[in-house]
């Protein structure tokens, strides 16, 4: 979206947009109301001004009094503004016009030149007075008048008004879209991992977004020192840990090069075994923690998933065919880009590997799978194991969590928890479904186009 789209789509320039459109229908609707309202009084006024001519010329007592008294009016009238006509019962015509019937209805006339009507608009009262016709007629032309006075007025006050007030408008709403602007940023550089961003609101924001900054500036410097701080301690506790358990592996070492009788000797094996998986679970739970803390994705880059799947294939095909499994592939021969982390992809892909040779029997198949989707790229690595119930698909993601026919097998149950956490940070979505038989795992990327 362009510059100009994207600042009219902002919410602060609809809001000042929608208040100008307001005071526009509201300013318009009072002059049209009191256009109606003057416009209409005017009318009422003519009105009782005509019913008081004829009152008038009523009180002639004769036909020729009365014609005497609309001719004497006649000359002192003009009647572009009022015109007078008395028609006698004889057909005489006293007055400075004439009223008329022609095919659309009645029309005012000149007096000299009969039949040329008079222009403009009036208002007209006839009535018969001493068997005559008697006329009187004002003209409209105030009442048209006051439609330019008014048209002026919005012209000439109105409109510019309204031009005003919306470049003004315009003009807050576009600093306002700013500082949103700013606080949006701000919020995406800290979802990306970088928690040193900060909004930093001047005293030239508005009040409510400038609290909103500080706000969110002060639950940043927050998260930024807590995590530090857990960072800190995860290496505190990797460095204390590091040493006794190095020491109580070397002499387990030194123990098993003794003669022991053979009982003995598997507790030694035992508690190898059992540091190993010390090691292990402390490691992936050191790997949770510091993904968790923020890895930063400003690290992120172009990874072709094809090849990576292709690598890790290869990887993993000696260790699948010695415990008799199979490991088959389907990738397109074209790459499929995806942002994000290679390394941290690629313990997804070493992690599900090696959970489907765990925990399927020998003799099972394990397929990875790519499918590429308009704007996905989505990873399949499925078998033909004994899967998760559906009921338990939720938990397998929980830290520690082991389904309990697996509590017996090698294996921490971080490794699913880890897989979740890695695709999270990349922004995908991950989905455990029934292979019919076995599970299938399906990780969805954002693909980045050709």
């Amino acid at each position: 979206m362009s510059g100009r789209g994207h600042l009219f789509s902002a919410s602060p320039v609809r809001l000042a947009l929608g208040l100008v459109a307001l005071f526009a229908l509201v300013s318009v609707a009072s002059l049209v109301a009191s256009y109606t309202l003057t416009s209409r009084a005017l009318d009422t006024q003519m009105r009782q001004q005509l019913r008081q001519d004829l009152a008038g010329f009523r009180a002639a007592p004769t036909a020729a009094a009365l014609a005497a008294l609309v001719a004497a009016e006649a000359q002192a009238t003009d009647p572009d503004r009022v015109v007078l006509s008395y028609v006698t019962e004889n057909g005489r015509h006293f007055g400075n016009g004439r009223l008329e019937r022609d095919q659309e209805g009645y029309v005012l006339t000149t007096l000299e030149d009969t039949g040329t009507p008079i222009s403009g608009e009036y208002l007209a009262l006839a009535t018969r007075e001493h068997r005559g016709l008697l006329t009187v007629a004002r003209s409209r032309s105030e009442i048209d008048q006051l439609w330019a006075v008014y048209r002026t007025i919005a012209l000439l006050s109105l409109l510019p008004t309204l031009i005003i007030a919306l470049g003004a408008g315009l003009a807050m709403a576009r600093r306002s879209a700013r500082q949103v602007d700013a606080v949006r940023r701000t919020l995406g550089i800290l979802t990306s991992g970088d928690l040193s961003a900060r909004v930093r609101p001047t005293s030239a924001w508005s009040d409510d977004l400038r609290r909103v900054g500080n706000g969110i500036d002060r639950m940043a410097a927050a998260y930024e020192n807590s995590t530090a701080a857990l960072r800190q301690v995860s290496s505190d506790v990797a460095h204390d840990l590091k040493t006794p358990i190095q020491r109580i592996s070397v002499r387990l070492d030194e123990l098993g090069r003794t003669d022991l009788d053979p009982d003995a000797q598997a507790l030694v094996d035992q508690a190898r075994a059992d540091i190993a998986g010390v090691v292990s679970v402390f490691r992936a739970l050191l790997q949770i923690a510091q993904i968790e803390a923020g890895t930063p994705k400003s690290r992120f880059q172009p990874v072709d998933l094809a090849a990576l799947v292709d690598t890790f294939a290869e990887l993993y095909e000696p260790a699948a065919q010695e415990s008799g499994r199979q490991l088959r592939t389907d990738v397109p021969e074209r790459p499929m880009m995806v942002h994000g982390d290679a390394d941290l992809i690629g313990q997804i892909l070493a992690n599900l590997i090696e959970n489907a040779l765990r925990h399927t029997p020998h003799g099972s198949d394990i397929a990875l799978r790519l499918e590429r989707l308009p704007d996905r790229a989505i990873l399949h690595v499925s078998d033909n194991g004994p899967g998760i119930p559906a009921s338990e698909r939720d938990k397998v993601m929980q830290r520690l969590y082991r389904l309990d026919r697996s509590r017996n097998t090698p294996g921490s149950g971080l490794g699913l928890s880890l897989v979740s956490v890695i695709a999270n940070l990349h922004d995908a979505g991950i989905t455990l479904s029934d292979n019919d038989p076995g599970l299938c795992v399906s990780i969805s990327f954002q693909a980045l186009s050709a």
